[in-house]
């Protein structure tokens, strides 16, 4: 038998156990090892450390932005629609024992086989871990031919995003038939839920590229302290929160009228690794930056202003010129420069050690992004940005990828169940 055959085997062994235990929350395991530590602290006082798994939406977009990331994408290699759907049933079953803390699968004593799970996250937390799963245009489509019958079923709304100004995009780190985001406030049980995913998908998906992040950039609770970026400033003030809802359904869910009817309750996100020059901003006077960004450093308050929260003063002048410049970040960001356009920013810092072509460091922001519709969210911001944002001396766009967010799994169900029963 060869390795992917073994793996394949381990797969639908894994698939038939939690199918034939009814709900993911009520399999019983038996086995020692990896199943007891696991358990034991799921049980043992760590409620608060889990999020729900099921709900209207998927978890991990709301969500209190948790302080790690892995995000991973990956190609379909297989063209037969049932081992697909087989593996998004799989995957979903994985990750709702991942997130109260069990092991994946429930064989992990058998010597004579690899153990279903990879053994790194045992007596840790679940951490607060969510996974959320996106799909990619391409998955319903390549090279003008539909795939997984899928033909007529590819959202208007999930658009191939423009080129925009300051994008040296790579594209072998671009794109992805399917994409996973992990958070966590362990980066181990982050990289362990990445880890077995792509192991349990191994011979009908490829990893095509993944980013680890650091240090969340933004957050989407109403409580608690602005993050700063590696830039030093304070990023995400005026980001959508989850106590907002009508924010949210204005900007972030997708509304049964806009169709296609399976997105309801979905979203979009879009990703984009931004090199920031960090050598370069380094080097930039304190004005300049607070000019570049249109807020004091070391408070986050508006240019001219007092208070991170107080609301930006687009018209305010002294001597005669404005107080945020004309090309500062946050005006070109702002809602009222971009016809009332609004995002859920949810994105990491990252460092990927030294680039040795420039022999500077290779870090920056991995830039997350929820909204209802690319077109009139992420889209109109960005080529506002684009086109004469001071920020784009020091940053560059290295990475690219927009994807459909089906909504929240039912208990019982699967990730993207909506679309393949449409």
């Amino acid at each position: 038998m060869t390795h992917d055959e073994r793996s394949r085997v381990s797969r639908r062994r894994f698939l038939g156990t939690a199918g034939a235990a009814g709900a993911l929350g009520a399999v019983t395991l038996s086995t020692e090892g990896l199943v007891a530590p696991a358990r034991a602290l799921a049980a043992e006082g760590s409620g608060s450390q889990i999020v729900p798994f099921y709900g209207t939406h998927q978890a991990g977009i709301v969500t209190p932005v948790q302080d790690r990331l892995m995000f991973a994408a990956f190609d379909v290699a297989t063209e037969d629609r049932a081992e697909l759907i087989e593996l998004l049933q799989e995957w979903t079953r994985a990750a709702e024992r991942m997130s109260v803390g069990r092991p994946v699968g429930s064989d992990n004593t058998d010597q004579s086989a690899p153990p279903d799970d990879t053994g790194e996250a045992v007596g840790l937390t679940p951490a607060n871990l969510t996974i959320t799963f996106g799909f990619g245009a391409s998955l319903f489509e390549r090279d003008g031919q539909p795939r997984f019958g899928l033909a007529g079923a590819r959202p208007a709304a999930l658009v191939d995003l423009p080129v925009f100004n300051s994008d040296v995009l790579d594209p072998d780190r671009s794109d992805g038939d399917l994409v996973v985001q992990a958070c966590a406030e362990d980066p181990q049980v982050a990289f362990h839920a990445i880890r077995n995913l792509t192991r349990i998908g191994r011979g009908v998906v490829t990893l095509r590229w993944s980013q680890l992040g650091f240090g969340r950039t933004s957050t989407t609770s109403p409580v608690g302290q602005t993050p700063r970026n590696l830039m030093g400033f304070k990023d995400g003030t005026n980001n959508v929160k989850s106590d907002e809802a009508a924010q949210l359904q204005q900007h972030v869910w997708v509304q049964r009228a806009d169709g296609p009817e399976w997105m309801t309750n979905g979203s979009y996100v879009v990703i984009r690794r931004i090199r920031m020059l960090l050598e370069v901003w380094d080097r930039s006077t304190l004005n300049d930056q607070e000019q570049t960004i249109g807020r004091v450093k070391i408070s986050g308050s508006p240019l001219g202003q007092n208070g991170e929260h107080t609301p930006l003063d687009l018209k305010a002048e002294s001597g005669g010129k404005l107080v945020i410049p004309v090309d500062a970040h946050v005006r070109l960001a702002a809602p009222e420069t971009n016809d009332g356009a609004a995002i859920l920013r949810r994105g990491y810092s990252f460092t990927d050690g030294i680039d040795p072509v420039r022999n500077q460091l290779d870090a920056g922001l991995f830039f997350i992004a929820y909204q209802r519709d690319p077109r009139t969210g992420f889209i109109p911001v960005q080529e506002s940005l684009a086109r004469t944002d001071a920020l784009n001396e020091y940053i560059r766009h290295e990475t690219s990828g927009v994807y459909a967010v089906p909504p929240g799994i039912a208990r019982g169900g699967y990730v993207g169940e909506s679309l393949f029963n449409r």
